[in-house]
């Protein structure tokens, strides 16, 4: 049983998908072709921005938001340890700093105070100018942007969502890519919306900002192609990519709420026995992982091993916090407890829509078998 279904997915919206396709090929417009605008405006349409940028990938999306605001070298954007590698290379591809500030041991979130308490202490220093924050929507689930936009509005730093893992999530009635100054997310394909390679997107409500970003994704391009203003990347969404995205968008919704009906049987049989997402989470995480927790590593190291053998595609998101890694032993380390623990006891199931109810009950009696044997 795998962790996506990505292709059950493609067995039911092929005919679909293979149209679109041949409509791009027929077209012959394979780079910024209407396609992409199209789902530029969808997208902005589903998450409540007025723009919407087609990028190449997420970490893209990240290095886009951060260049369009001038970061760069002796700037430091504050961010959690406990994600994938691409949000701290997204920053170190600017040439800024890092800063990690530890995650809150039940969200798995940034935590607004330790990140309150990290700021002061970086301006104290002098050593870096504090500019921006990335927040990570982790498994799917949106942070605390109330308080997280609390802390940048009284420090005067950029808000930047980092919502790869969580289009179709929603927190206080506002949907995943709504927060922050910017929004990136990501169209890798094992997403909640994956596409079939790779792409992201930058979500931003400012009319200038949009601007500059639509210009650092072709090469920082003038009014015309060989007119340049500044430096920028080759980070444009393929067409092709974009038709794949528009035909997925159709069952979308439906199957965001699949995810969260398969989560809720998940935590009605196994809560008794691990921690499992809270009821609200269960309610509004677009569910890109299903993560429990167990007691310890080497409990959750034995259950991943049984449920592999068995044929389960169980999985560990992340088992080595950023750092720790490294690429990025050269910066200031700090303990960070919370994620380090988090990494030895969190283990994620598989989760997607097709997962029929026989295959979640065997897991579920599986998980239990192992933890009882």
């Amino acid at each position: 049983m795998d962790q996506q279904g990505i292709n059950a997915q493609c067995a039911r919206l092929e005919e679909g998908i293979l149209r679109r396709v041949k409509e791009v090929l027929s077209e012959g417009q394979y780079i910024l072709g209407r396609q992409v605008e199209e789902l530029e405006q969808e997208l902005a349409r589903l998450v409540g921005r007025k723009h919407c940028i087609g990028v190449s990938s997420g970490t893209d999306a990240l290095v886009l938001a951060l260049l369009a605001e001038g970061i760069g070298p002796g700037d430091g954007v504050f961010t959690t340890p406990f994600t994938f590698y691409a949000t701290a290379e997204a920053i170190q591809q600017v040439g800024a700093q890092p800063v990690f500030c530890d995650i809150h041991p039940e969200t798995f979130h940034l935590d607004p105070h330790l990140l309150s308490l990290e700021i002061r202490s970086v301006s104290r220093t002098g050593r870096l100018r504090p500019r921006a924050v990335i927040a990570v929507d982790l498994y799917g689930a949106c942070a605390d942007y109330d308080r997280l936009e609390s802390v940048c509005e009284e420090r005067d730093l950029v808000l930047i969502e980092d919502a790869a893992q969580s289009m179709g999530a929603s927190r206080g009635g506002r949907m995943a890519g709504s927060f922050g100054k910017y929004a990136a997310t990501s169209f890798f394909p094992t997403k909640p919306l994956g596409g079939y390679g790779d792409g992201g997107a930058v979500f931003c409500d400012d009319d200038e900002a949009d601007r500059k970003l639509r210009s650092l994704r072709e090469h920082g391009r003038g009014e015309d192609r060989y007119t340049h203003l500044q430096a920028g990347r080759n980070a444009r969404l393929d067409t092709i990519q974009a038709a794949i995205l528009l035909e997925k968008l159709t069952v979308f919704a439906e199957e965001i709420e699949k995810r969260r009906a398969v989560a809720q049987q998940y935590s009605a049989r196994l809560g008794g026995r691990v921690r499992v997402p809270d009821r609200e989470i269960c309610l509004t995480s677009a569910f890109s992982q299903y993560t429990i927790t167990l007691k310890d590593r080497v409990q959750r190291d034995h259950l991943r091993e049984e449920l592999v053998r068995r044929g389960v595609e169980a999985r560990v998101y992340y088992p080595l916090p950023l750092n720790r890694q490294p690429a990025l032993a050269s910066l200031p380390q700090h303990a960070m407890p919370n994620a380090e623990e988090a990494a030895g006891r969190v283990l994620s199931l598989p989760i997607h829509p097709y997962l029929s109810q026989q295959e979640v009950d065997r897991i579920c009696e599986w998980v239990l078998e192992i933890l009882d044997a």
